[in-house]
């Protein structure tokens, strides 16, 4: 298949997934109104007492109905999407490849799950009952729905990502890049590094975020350290460094000996003609 042709392979998948998306957009706006409560449903039981949300600009409300359908189209046609990109991946693939694309796929489904169900029960709700810890007689604390929205949709994101790091070291163990006695060794370094993103992420003083955040990161490091293990190649000995630096030096010398060799046959051809 030459390189017109995997263009217009392209184009067919991606109009494909669009035409998925935007059913999944519609069939999500029907239940628009169930979708809300679900997805703000946590928020507002976090909320003191006699807080409500609040929208302070005209098109706030609709943009807000639109990010849901979208948020649900996306989930409805998921699926879809990723059978439209293994379609147009696959066959540029070894047998062996393919072999592992489906546990690639299946890990990633599963972290993407995992990652949005910590949000949205446990992540998300705490944020909000941390923030209305600072409502005081003097102040009416009424979150706008565009900045609470925004936040779940911004820590939703984040955490699905976090959850993606096995699968990530996965991949990079089956391409031989990270080994499993390496992520243990900078198990030091990765914890600071950890909380250092946790703080950053959660923008709040409180150790008690600050952990909730780091510690599925944490938790996810931790796994990636048995998945690198389970994924890393079998049969395959590592030899040792001092005998690989033995190996290139033995064959530096007899290639500087076979230069020189060819170098005095050469000379005493020349001397002989002449």
């Amino acid at each position: 298949m030459g390189f017109l042709e995997h263009l217009d392979e392209l184009r067919r998948r991606l109009i494909r997934a669009l035409i998925a998306l935007v059913g999944g957009m519609a069939v999500a706006f029907f239940f628009v109104d169930r979708i809300a409560e679900f997805a703000l449903g946590p928020a507002i039981r976090a909320l003191p007492p006699g807080a409500k949300l609040i929208t302070t600009r005209p098109g706030e409300g609709i943009a807000f109905y639109f990010d849901l359908a979208l948020l649900g189209g996306v989930v409805l046609a998921a699926p879809f999407i990723t059978y439209q990109a293994w379609r147009f991946i696959a066959p540029g693939l070894y047998a062996r490849e393919k072999r592992f694309a489906w546990p690639l796929m299946l890990m990633g489904a599963i972290g993407a799950i995992a990652g949005a169900a910590f949000t949205h029960y446990l992540l998300f709700p705490s944020t909000i009952e941390f923030f209305g810890r600072f409502n005081s007689k003097l102040t009416i604390y009424t979150p706008r729905l565009e900045d609470t929205f925004g936040l779940y949709k911004s820590l939703l994101l984040s955490m699905v990502a976090v959850f993606q790091i096995p699968t990530l070291v996965f991949f990079l163990a089956l391409m031989g890049l990270v080994t499993a006695r390496w992520l243990w060794r900078n198990v030091p370094y990765a914890t600071l590094i950890i909380f250092i993103a946790a703080a950053v992420l959660t923008s709040s003083p409180d150790w008690w975020n600050q952990s909730i955040v780091a510690a599925p990161m944490l938790a996810m490091y931790l796994v990636s350290i048995v998945v690198a293990w389970l994924a890393a190649p079998r049969g395959r000995v590592r030899p040792d460094s001092r005998d690989h630096l033995r190996l290139v030096f033995a064959a530096t010398v007899i290639d500087q000996f076979r230069r020189r060799q060819s170098k005095t046959l050469s000379k005493a051809c020349v001397r002989k003609m002449s």
